[in-house]
């Protein structure tokens, strides 16, 4: 079955449902990865978006070899993508006489980062967001790179316009963004050293039923814990549109890499999300602080122009999250700190 807004479901009732769901390819995803040759590499698959994006990869070209590289720290990660026919490599990107002797895939998804815990070790988060892409950069000189970054790259922009296209210079607050842009900056200069062709897929807070910022909304509702509005407005999408236009990009590639901003084309406020969970969820949402007028919020015109609109729109993820969290289903736990002003994670 493809993704289709039509093949889309009225509610996702288990992980495995959502997994499914998250790796379903649209013929969009099937037509592009057709104009690139060559197996794909998933750099640092271990992480909350990597399996389902390798598996979605897999899904799309089935006959095509698909390699998922970690430290696979969680050996059931690694058994999950075995049994989807993804074929695993043990790796610790901070080796580089590791990386060196990695095959070298035409085509590679970079992404290996530090966010959750940035702060408690900076110099940890500088090495795996700016050293280990500038290991991969030069190892994978000959490949496609699509390289994994973050809408927090740039400084905060007013709420009432259209948010941050690839034109603003990045300017953001607090430590972790800073090796963010580290991170782009390695992947750039290398790639103009070597005319390796690549993007760097600036992401806002991609959406699965167990994080990301709909959760972190619908649960305060249920719970009546308060919700924050001072960074009052966020953009975001469903994290299997976002896994597919990163596989796309691959065949959006530019010499030398260039950023692309992925996010949903809306600009939403928090304020107005919390009131439609607290419709469905029959609560009260607790509303604390005023909005600010300015937010992390990025412009992206030049992904629609290249992918479309999502599949998946904000009503359905609303709707989905809902349910989720209704029914008390899993969460990995791991807040997005969406409303984090100060760089601080």
């Amino acid at each position: 079955m493809l993704l289709t807004r039509d093949t889309l479901p009225a509610t996702i009732p288990d992980l495995d449902a959502l997994d499914e769901l998250l790796s379903r390819p649209s013929q969009a995803l099937i037509d592009d990865l057709g104009k690139v040759d060559g197996d794909i590499m998933i750099l640092g698959v271990a992480g909350k978006m990597g399996p389902t994006l390798a598996d979605l990869a897999k899904r799309a070209l089935p006959d095509r070899r698909v390699i998922g590289v970690a430290r696979f720290s969680d050996q059931s990660v690694k058994e999950w993508l075995e049994t989807h026919g993804i074929e695993t490599i043990n790796c610790d990107l901070l080796d580089e006489r590791a990386i060196a002797q990695l095959p070298k895939s035409p085509n590679v998804i970079f992404m290996a980062g530090r966010k959750f815990g940035a702060e408690g070790d900076l110099s940890l988060t500088w090495a795996m967001n700016a050293h280990v892409p500038a290991l991969v950069a030069q190892a994978f000189s000959r490949s496609r790179i699509v390289a994994f970054s973050t809408g927090c790259v740039y400084p905060f922009v007013p709420v009432d316009g259209r948010g941050s296209n690839e034109e603003m210079p990045p300017n953001p607050p607090g430590e972790y963004a800073q090796s963010c842009v580290g991170r782009e900056r390695m992947f750039e200069y290398f790639s103009r050293k070597f005319a390796t062709p690549g993007r760097l897929f600036r992401l806002n807070y991609a959406i699965d039923m167990r994080y990301g910022v709909l959760h972190d909304i619908a649960t305060k509702v249920l719970t009546g814990k308060p919700i924050d509005v001072s960074l009052g407005h966020v953009n975001f999408i469903w994290q299997g549109d976002a896994a597919a236009q990163a596989l796309r990009c691959l065949a959006h590639c530019n010499t030398p890499t260039s950023p692309i901003n992925v996010s949903g084309h809306e600009i939403l406020a928090v304020r107005d999300l919390a009131a439609k969970f607290g419709k469905q969820l029959g609560r009260a949402p607790v509303i604390v602080g005023q909005e600010e007028p300015t937010a992390w919020l990025t412009d992206t015109s030049q992904a629609v122009k290249l992918f479309g609109l999502p599949i998946v729109d904000t009503d359905q993820l609303i709707a989905w999250t809902a349910d989720w969290v209704a029914r008390s289903m899993p969460s990995l736990g791991k807040p997005t700190k969406y409303e984090v002003r100060d760089g601080r994670y």
